[in-house]
């Protein structure tokens, strides 16, 4: 047996957990009858109330670490209105609206600005195509935006003058990815303690250069955990939510220090969404 010096082991980063605000939203009509990414299939069989009960469990995984959860009504007609993450983009109390790509979904924006509105955010309404924190995140100090399927690059520069941050354009280019939260989970977005998490395969050359530089001590997902939407996690700077199938991602995460928490959205899969497709932080 070799005797390991524990002395000598690289020490593990301390991590803390900061309270969080989000909105969610029940999927009291989820189903899929339309198909606009390659997750969605008509021809598939959904089940309403497993997605419920499956979204439950996020709802009270939350509850459980403490945050801050509001809700809004769900719309009949409006199924993917679950994914709350795409209703808009919030920080220090102004709410950026979406504006959908497709017609399908188009109805959320006004629902979810409205919601904005009720609750005391300062909301602006979008000139451009975007779907909200689907493809905006907050890291550090910096916007990380993604563009090639869904929200218009003439976006990132209309979030610029709203926030007065500097905005980074990544461009997705496999359609499996198509929101930037698909492709990249921000772990630790405490300004100087910057930390996440991407599928390089997701992404252009230039981009991938982009978060190399940036982000030298990134994790990188397999294919395998980003098929499952691993990626698409929750993170409040120690507990991160994530895909219980993403396996490899979870030991990851432990071995950084951090407290991964696996949930099953297997049935919400079907729509092409995942923990943070289901979760937009309030941030005020």
């Amino acid at each position: 047996m070799t005797l390991i010096d524990p002395h000598t082991l690289p020490a593990r980063p301390t991590r803390t957990a900061t309270t969080r605000s989000v909105l969610m939203c029940r999927p009291e009509h989820f189903t899929v009858v339309y198909r606009i990414n390659p997750w969605m299939d008509p021809a598939l069989p959904t089940d309403t109330s497993l997605a419920v009960r499956q979204w439950q469990t996020l709802y009270d995984a939350y509850i459980a670490l403490g945050y801050d959860v509001q809700l809004i009504d769900p719309v009949e007609g409006l199924p993917d209105m679950v994914y709350a993450a795409n209703g808009g983009f919030v920080i220090d109390g102004i709410a950026y609206g979406a504006s959908f790509t497709y017609p399908e979904r188009q109805p959320e924006g006004p629902a979810y600005m409205d919601w904005f509105r009720s609750a005391g955010f300062d909301v602006r309404v979008p000139v451009e195509i975007n779907e909200g924190e689907g493809d905006f995140l907050l890291v550090g100090d910096t916007i990380l935006a993604g563009t090639g399927f869904r929200s218009d690059s003439r976006s990132h520069q209309e979030i610029a003058g709203i926030f007065g941050r500097e905005v980074v354009t990544l461009n997705l280019v496999n359609p499996s990815f198509y929101h930037l939260d698909t492709a990249v989970a921000v772990l630790d977005g405490t300004p100087g303690q910057e930390h996440i998490a991407y599928l390089p395969s997701a992404f252009d050359e230039p981009s991938l250069a982009i978060l190399r530089e940036r982000y030298p001590d990134a994790i990188i997902v397999t294919e395998t955990d980003a098929a499952v939407l691993g990626l698409n996690s929750f993170s409040d700077g120690y507990n991160i939510v994530i895909a219980s199938r993403a396996v490899d991602f979870e030991r990851q995460l432990r071995e950084h220090g951090y407290n991964p928490i696996g949930v099953d959205l297997s049935e919400l899969l079907l729509g092409g969404g995942g923990v943070k497709c289901c979760t937009l932080e309030l941030r005020r």
